[in-house]
């Protein structure tokens, strides 16, 4: 079986921060485009901006840093492409703590240990017998830590289509964070009847087209306070394409 090789330069340019054209670290995902960065260049950039640094899309009027997340496939594939980038990145962080006089957090301490062991062990020829175990440990934390909105205050949403010329989809009623948009709600339509953009859509709530940067909470708040049934919204095509 023919193998080709890729050089890593190649691919530089999927993998390095748009910010600070470094390799990424910490790497952290938009998720109004999904284009990603290294936390930290992220994090001082949106502190004076609101959109994407690579597209410039409005990532939310005033607070884009709640729909950002990390993207941890993406940093272990850099990790993988890249030789001695973790040990690298470890022991940078673990000298600037010692330099604040700080102690080392613990992620940072097992990260550097479980590198040096899966080091260690490839160059001995050995597997741990433990090592499935290891993995499922590791996977389970990974979940515990990444909540992914689910502490967020909830909304129960009943979707339905108010147009002929779309269909209505098989389960209209869903439950999300009250931190997401209504521009959320027309890609996951968009999603669901396979449609070619999300700008073709219009949602609205008491027959008033809602704008796409106004979260659920916020539409609750100010069209849905006093009522007591569940959220109901309607999509149908922009006026335009009617």
């Amino acid at each position: 079986m023919l193998t080709r090789k890729i050089k890593l330069w190649d691919i530089n340019a999927h993998i390095t921060c748009r910010l600070c054209s470094g390799y990424l670290i910490d790497a952290t995902t938009v998720t109004e485009c999904l284009h990603t960065f290294c936390r930290s260049c992220l994090v001082k950039y949106l502190e004076e901006n609101n959109t994407c640094p690579t597209c410039r899309i409005v990532i939310h009027q005033s607070h884009p840093l709640q729909y950002i997340g990390h993207d941890r496939t993406m940093q272990d594939i850099v990790y993988k492409l890249v030789p001695g980038l973790q040990e690298a990145e470890m022991r940078k962080q673990r000298e600037f703590y010692h330099k604040l006089g700080l102690e080392v957090p613990g992620d940072i301490k097992g990260e550097t240990c479980s590198a040096k062991q899966h080091l260690d062990s490839h160059r001995n020829g050995e597997t741990k017998a433990d090592d499935g175990s290891n993995k499922e440990a590791a996977e389970e934390k990974q979940e515990e830590d990444g909540d992914y909105h689910r502490s967020d205050e909830q909304v129960s949403i009943c979707l339905e289509c108010n147009s002929s010329k779309l269909r209505g989809l098989k389960r209209k009623w869903i439950r999300c964070s009250a931190q997401a948009t209504v521009l959320h709600l027309k890609k996951f339509i968009a999603k669901k009847l396979n449609l070619s953009s999300f700008n073709e859509l219009d949602i609205l709530c008491n027959e008033e087209i809602l704008g796409k940067d106004h979260t659920l909470k916020f539409v609750v708040v100010t069209r849905w306070r006093f009522k007591k049934a569940p959220l109901l919204l309607h999509y149908r095509p922009k006026m335009d394409l009617l």
